[in-house]
């Protein structure tokens, strides 16, 4: 998947993560990019940053946890932009809760977390199919490889991610569509800062697990693992050691987490 020439969908666009993918994609040549976010977000001002620096960008906020709106962002972005080549579904939500979690956390986690993505590759696989070509960036987290000490619903929503994006792969990669997961660990956006200023064990977790990465340097991963047509898009290499490991002797690896813990 090359970014330059291709036009692209970012879902949580305003976040750390989506706004650093947003400006890296801009740099490496993309020709249109659709920016989307919750209403009250900076959505608008990131596209006019993008647009006045050279790469036409449009906002459009949605609801990604509901199918209406998320249907209602591809279709805006293939009448401005004529097609999808790369979409990202980047929205995510942190819960800090465990086994007492309200059963409404729950569906929230599991309506952002993984029926967003359900919803994007319902509304923009059809578009791909018909030309043969297109990608999917799921933002997963580390967390739906390894797990979320502290946050039951974001572990267990995350994992499902991996799993339809491991699905959606299976089905349609001999069709053209490439798939990827986004799995970072500790990235400095605000999920992780709100989350260690207020003392949360799953981000206290997740700052003791490894380096704490900036979204740019994230960005740039993905770039790479995009054009390589990797799967496992992984900014903390050793993410995959970790995988190896809990693969390979289940025990001493849930020993491990729970020294995390």
């Amino acid at each position: 998947m090359r970014v330059a020439g291709s036009t692209v969908v970012i879902t949580g666009a305003t976040g750390g993560i989506g706004a650093a993918l947003a400006r890296r994609f801009a740099a490496e040549g993309a020709t249109g990019l659709c920016l989307s976010d919750r209403p009250g977000t900076p959505l608008a001002a990131l596209a006019g940053e993008l647009t006045a620096a050279g790469t036409p960008a449009i906002a459009v906020e949605a609801d990604v946890a509901d199918e209406q709106q998320v249907t209602a962002l591809v279709r805006a972005a293939e009448q401005h932009f004529g097609r999808i080549d790369l979409f990202c579904a980047n929205a995510g939500i942190g819960t800090g809760a465990g086994l007492d979690a309200d059963p409404a956390v729950w569906a929230a986690a599991w309506s952002v977390n993984v029926m967003a993505h359900v919803h994007s590759a319902r509304a923009v696989l059809p578009g791909m199919l018909d030309r043969g070509h297109g990608w999917l960036l799921h933002t997963c987290s580390a967390a739906g490889l390894l797990s979320s000490p502290g946050d039951a619903p974001y572990a267990v929503t995350k994992h499902a991610a991996v799993a339809f994006a491991e699905w959606l792969s299976i089905t349609y990669g001999d069709r053209g569509i490439g798939v990827s997961v986004l799995c970072p660990q500790g990235v400095r956006t605000p999920l992780l800062t709100d989350g260690l200023a207020a003392g949360s064990p799953a981000a206290l977790a997740v700052a003791r697990a490894g380096a704490i990465l900036e979204p740019e340097e994230v960005a740039d991963t993905t770039v790479a693992a995009l054009a390589e047509g990797r799967f496992l898009v992984l900014p903390h290499p050793e993410v995959a050691e970790y995988l190896r490991r809990k693969a390979t002797d289940p025990d001493r690896w849930l020993s491990a987490m729970r020294r995390i813990r």
